[in-house]
Order: structure tokens, then sequence, then C-alpha cells
């Protein structure tokens, strides 16, 4: 007996590719699950109040300690609307967690001394209530984390060159 799918629409399980109602499904809780948890982490390490956009990007600005652009910042985390992590950058900036230095023509932001420290909580905070679990039983452990990582990479080309077809229809 083949076990049901788990899918969120029942008429997109009846396609060619029913199981990717299921990987859809799965994304979709696993996405509000993740950004449940960058909130709360970051409540807990002291910054409450942040979007789940706010803490990805605050992460991303102090990503290898290196000021960055507007425009490299949404090209990485592959955010097409700038008004967006424009908004996150001045949010942050009014709590006193980044800074925006202009060189010419461009703004670089970096992470303040005060948000580098949120940010170390953070990190604590995370290897003490998520990052224990990889090792448990069923948790799937680092070889899975990294095959994981590369599925989702893979999907999301994929996702975003359907995108692109669905433009031109």
């Amino acid at each position: 007996m083949t076990p049901a799918l788990i899918a969120s629409s029942a008429h997109l399980a009846g396609g060619s590719a029913p199981d990717l109602s299921e990987v859809e499904f799965g994304l979709m809780i696993a996405s509000h699950a993740f950004d449940r948890w960058t909130v709360r982490c970051m409540a807990a390490a002291g910054l409450p109040d942040l979007t789940p956009t706010d803490v990805m990007v605050f992460h991303h600005v102090y990503h290898r300690e290196r000021p960055k652009k507007l425009a490299d910042i949404c090209f990485t985390l592959n955010v097409e609307d700038t008004h967006i992590v424009s908004y996150a950058l001045k949010k942050l900036d009014r709590l006193g967690v980044v800074k925006g230095e202009r060189s010419s023509k461009e703004v670089f932001y970096s992470v303040t001394a005060e948000g580098a420290a949120i940010l170390k909580r953070y990190a604590e905070i995370r290897e003490q209530c998520l990052t224990s679990g990889l090792d448990a039983p069923g948790g799937g452990g680092l070889d899975y984390s990294r095959q994981l990582a590369h599925t989702l990479r893979a999907l999301s080309g994929l996702y975003d060159q359907a995108a692109r077809a669905a433009t031109s229809l």
C-alpha cells in the first residue's frame, strides 16, 4: 500500500510530479518554523521585534565581518525588492546594531560592536537550543544537513527558473 501524500494542495498533487507537492508543503512549514525560530532566538539574544527578513539581513551584514553594499546583500540573499532590504537596514541602523558609511556614491553596511555582541549571543543560544538536536536520534546529523543544503540550493535555482518562465507566459 502506497502511503498517502502529505500536501497542502491536493489539486497540485495529482499532476506529473505528485511528490513535488509534498516537498512544497514541507518547504512551507519548514520556512514558517525557521522564521519563528530566528525571530525568537534573536529576541532571546536581546533584540526583540525583528522580522525574519531583519534577522536574515542582520546575519548577512555580519558575514565575514566585511562591509556590504545594498545590491550585494540583495543579490546574495536572493531578494528582488531592494526596498525590503533597505527598510531592514534602516531599522537595524535605528536600533544601533548596523551602521552605514558612505564611500563615494555607495553606502557600505557593517555591524556595530553592540550588534556583534548580540549576534555572538544568538550563536550561543543556537548552539544550546538547536544544534544539539542534530546529533539526537532522527536529527539527521551533519552529513544530512550538508546534503539538504545542497538540495535546497538546487531547488532554489529550479524555482527561480520556473518563475522567469511563468513571467513570460
